[in-house]
């Protein structure tokens, strides 16, 4: 290795493909083509007022200093409290961290337990950044397919894929990108057999607000499970905040250290404003929630029967706010060449199922987090299209 190379740790670190469909939307409109984005990941209302006020009060209270790397009292106060009632997670204090996102807690969370070589369970298809964590921890990545959980069992999956070097599960209910919500009986025997088999557990619960006629569970809820448990929320989903970049991970010793650490070390803190304005976000209650579970159930089911009703197959999710249908019969196997072929003949842009994984193939995601009137156009072009 020369000075002029990276570090070895990034070679098997990539981008996100999704850049490449932005890239090519962004040339589109710019010839002057109306796009229908489907591509998104962000809710599609804006982030609510009180939130918003918290944030301007506490710029004018001069509350702009270095706060601590680990978070302001108060938010901390407010996310222990949260989810011990909401999640019943029965965290103490000092268990909690302030993160800058979503992505930055499952950033801090791998290279705080993955040793080089150890083996990580995920479900797959996955979130594409999960594949580039496990990577640059040093770990290697086994999939773990939905369809073969629900096929032949829980227990009986992850014991065809366990071996001696695996130690960590990454955990995502709701999940991004098919919206598969596992029911409590399937946390339960993850629970128990990390239990069994002295696993850790990432659980990364972006979408817990966003579930249909489910449950969600907490994975640290479990008798015995907090204390291998490194839990990542997000304010992004439930609050529309995805831009102001907060989340928090729950997590006991030794992980915490590590997180403390990582967090110190990469951003060393949250910025303050932002720390307020997450406290505003986290008393809203459901009240605030509710309302917005019912328009994205509204959303996804004119879109699941405008899917259906153009030959696509695709069971509505349980939980998130994106849809995955299989195309296959319809637009053949590649999903990249199928998502190219609605951005190119009918303006509707998607993301390509194989960017999350190799269980993906053949699918689409769909963000039904638009309007109404968006999702209804996206119909009336696929039906147009003669699939």
């Amino acid at each position: 290795m020369t000075a002029q190379q990276l570090a070895s740790r990034l070679h098997q670190v990539g981008f996100s493909e999704i850049v490449v469909i932005r890239n090519k939307i962004l040339a589109l409109e710019r010839e002057g083509r109306d796009i229908l984005p489907f591509h998104g990941g962000e809710p599609f209302v804006p982030t609510p007022e009180p939130v918003k006020q918290a944030c301007i009060k506490a710029l004018a209270e001069n509350h702009t200093r270095y706060a601590p790397s680990s978070g302001i009292p108060q938010l901390l106060e407010a996310i222990i409290e949260k989810v011990r009632v909401k999640n019943r997670i029965p965290a103490e204090s000092g268990q909690a961290i302030v993160v800058s996102g979503g992505l930055h807690g499952l950033f801090v969370s791998f290279l705080s337990v993955v040793n080089p070589g150890d083996e990580v369970l995920v479900f797959s298809p996955y979130w594409t950044p999960i594949k580039d964590l496990v990577a640059l921890a040093g770990g290697r990545q086994v999939l773990i397919p939905f369809q073969q959980v629900r096929a032949e069992g829980m227990e009986a999956t992850l014991t065809r894929h366990l071996t001696e070097r695996t130690r960590v599960m990454y955990f995502n209910s709701p999940a991004n990108p098919n919206g598969v919500v596992f029911s409590r009986q399937e946390v339960q025997q993850a629970a128990e057999f990390a239990r069994r088999h002295d696993l850790l557990v990432i659980a990364d619960e972006a979408y817990e607000d966003v579930v249909f006629d489910v449950e969600h569970v907490s994975m640290a809820s479990l008798p015995g499970m907090l204390e291998r448990t490194l839990t990542v929320f997000t304010l992004s989903k439930s609050y529309a905040m995805t831009g102001w970049r907060i989340g928090y991970v729950i997590a006991a010793e030794p992980w915490m250290t590590g997180i403390r650490k990582l967090t110190l070390y990469s951003i060393n803190g949250v910025n303050t404003p932002t720390q307020w304005a997450a406290v505003a976000a986290l008393r809203l209650g459901e009240d605030y929630l509710q309302p917005i579970r019912e328009e994205y159930r509204r959303r996804r089911d004119l879109l699941i029967a405008g899917l259906r009703s153009v030959g696509f197959t695709c069971d509505p999710p349980q939980g998130s706010f994106y849809a995955f249908p299989d195309v296959r019969q319809r637009l053949g196997e590649d999903s990249w060449k199928a998502s190219l072929h609605l951005l190119e003949t009918a303006n509707i842009s998607t993301v390509p199922g194989v960017v999350f994984g190799p269980h993906g193939q053949g699918h689409l995601r769909f963000c039904f987090s638009t309007s109404m009137e968006t999702i209804e156009r996206a119909i009336d072009r696929l039906r147009q299209l003669n699939l």
